[in-house]
């Protein structure tokens, strides 16, 4: 699921995630949700698992529900740790 990078030109290293993007009324800051599916380590049942990363979006050009995959970088802000890629 999640896997690092080494993006050329760049030194972006980090995390890579991917999620739909469920808020776009921040300037140059959209909100992620990222889904995992998970196994209950007791009852064995899978259910779902969702998180929500602010992230950079330089452009403002990324809207409510577009797909996207985020990548980890350093700290843009107090809790934008995340560049949309």
């Amino acid at each position: 699921m999640a896997k690092k990078i080494k993006t050329e030109n760049r030194e972006d290293e980090g995390t890579v995630l991917k999620g739909v993007v469920v808020s776009d009324k921040m300037d140059k800051t959209v909100i992620v949700s990222v889904s995992r599916f998970v196994k209950h380590p007791l009852y064995g049942k899978f259910y779902n698992v969702s998180k929500k990363y602010k992230a950079h979006d330089e452009e403002n050009k990324y809207k409510i529900g577009d797909k996207v995959e985020i990548v980890e970088t350093r700290p843009i802000s107090k809790d934008k740790h995340f560049k949309i890629i």
